[in-house]
């Protein structure tokens, strides 16, 4: 049977990886500088010089995974999962290995990188992480998220994701990136330290842009209607492989039963035993071989589970970009209600109903003075405003040029990943019914020699 090892996906080549700001650190030419450096701002230690961080090359594996005992926040013991990863240099610098090291990771803490990742690239569709626990298991497989399968798979889909992330023209510069491969001590608090934490967007913020955007990009909404058609085709896909595997499983299972029977009838033949036991024989080896084949496809599966989970991320940079979206339009709308009043204030002229244009009918008109000081004092909000609504404006765009490249360079990795997935989906398809015509073959051989 041809199939794809699972460990293929480290042939994956990290980008080089070169210090922010230092000799080299050029994004490509869709991503601007300003954006390559966003996690700098607020939290220095995301700036890269090259004394601390040269780095041209590195392989990167999650090697090992080892199930511990221990405490959690709360003081209360827990079993979970340590993932070791291993990082080597494949460039020297003056005859010596620029990064060899290796470390134990929880699955919590790549959630951990991930989340900063969110907060401090919202243009950049950030690799998702493999399933916490298992879905769209056919009925062999355990959900549970310690067993050792489940567990090796999710060894592999983690690899993926620093793969993901080290091959991306961006990220891979990223210093609390760096630290996560190398650094084992500490470094949760290195990443609280960069308060990203109070950078993030709540969710009910988020809520309310969707539904009070006056002009949404159409790209962006196009976008977020694609990424949910995405992942609702890709969640019927695995579902219905879930339902074949079950079903493909019964049907193998059943040919034991022929290798049973013909043992069984072989016992009471003399001239026809060694043919009926010769071909009960392949029966048996036939129906045992679908256990390895189906757990093997679940490598495909995960292939397909990754997009399920990219379609995540796509939602997440038009969520940004609705949420700059609003902001913009909030403050337009302050500024032209604050140039409304000033006017008014100019002219003695009230357009709308206000509660202090009804205060002023009830008490008595202000004071020439007072009129001044406020149409100053608005002026100055105008002022503000103004350069508020430009610098804005310019964020908008610069968000919107940058996003759009980079879901360009995700579209491309989508499609030649996707396709590469289905056709060694289809090859092992192929080679499993081969194998099924080579045992009723081999079936029908001992049967003529009968």
């Amino acid at each position: 049977m041809e199939q794809a090892d699972p460990s293929s996906q480290r042939s994956l080549q990290p980008a080089p990886l070169e210090p922010l700001g230092g000799p080299g650190a050029v994004v490509e030419a869709s991503v601007s500088e300003e954006t390559a450096g966003a996690g700098r701002e607020g939290s220095g230690v995301d700036m890269m010089t090259e004394n601390t961080f040269w780095l041209k090359k590195i392989e990167i594996s999650v090697s090992e995974a080892e199930k511990r005992t221990g405490r959690n926040a709360v003081n209360m013991q827990e079993t979970y999962t340590a993932y070791l990863i291993e990082t080597r240099s494949v460039e020297h610098t003056d005859g010596q290995s620029v990064l060899t090291d290796s470390l134990w990771r929880r699955y919590s803490e790549f959630e951990l990188l991930r989340n900063y990742l969110l907060v401090y690239y919202p243009h950049v569709v950030v690799p998702p992480l493999p399933e916490k626990r298992a879905e769209f298991v056919w009925h062999k497989l355990s959900a549970d998220n310690m067993d050792p399968d489940f567990v090796e798979r999710r060894r592999i889909g983690l690899e993926n994701f620093l793969l993901r992330v080290a091959s991306h023209p961006i990220l891979c510069r990223d210093k609390i990136f760096y630290l996560f491969l190398t650094q084992e001590g500490n470094w949760k608090e290195t990443v609280n330290e960069t308060g990203f934490q109070l950078k993030a967007d709540s969710r009910l913020k988020a809520l309310n842009a969707t539904f009070r955007v006056k002009n949404p990009d159409k790209r962006f909404t196009e976008l977020k209607h694609y990424s949910d058609e995405l992942q609702s085709v890709i969640s019927h896909l695995l579902r219905v492989r879930a339902r074949v595997a079950d079903r493909l499983y019964g049907v193998y299972k059943v040919h034991g039963n022929y290798g049973r029977v013909f043992s069984e009838w072989s016992a009471i033949e003399k001239e026809m035993g060694d043919g009926l036991q010769s071909a009960g024989h392949h029966m048996d080896v036939y129906a045992s071989s679908i256990d390895d084949i189906l757990e093997d496809e679940e490598h495909y599966a995960d292939q397909l589970k990754e997009y399920l989970f990219y379609a995540e991320a796509l939602r997440a940079v038009c969520r940004k970009h609705e949420l700059m979206q609003y902001d913009l339009e909030t403050a337009a709308q302050d500024l032209a209600s604050k140039k409304q009043q000033c006017e008014e204030l100019a002219t003695g002229t009230v357009r709308t109903f206000s509660l202090k244009g009804m205060t002023t009918k009830l008490f008595g008109q202000e004071t020439a003075e007072q009129r001044e000081a406020r149409i100053k004092v608005l002026e100055e909000q105008i002022n503000e405003g103004e350069q508020q609504l430009k610098s804005k404006n310019l964020e908008g765009r610069e968000f919107v040029k940058n996003a759009w490249a980079d879901i360009e360079r995700f579209k491309e990795q989508k499609n030649q990943d996707l396709k590469e997935a289905l056709i060694s989906y289809a090859i092992m398809q192929i080679s499993m019914c081969k194998k099924g015509i080579q045992v009723w073959t081999n079936a029908k051989e001992c049967f003529s020699k009968m």
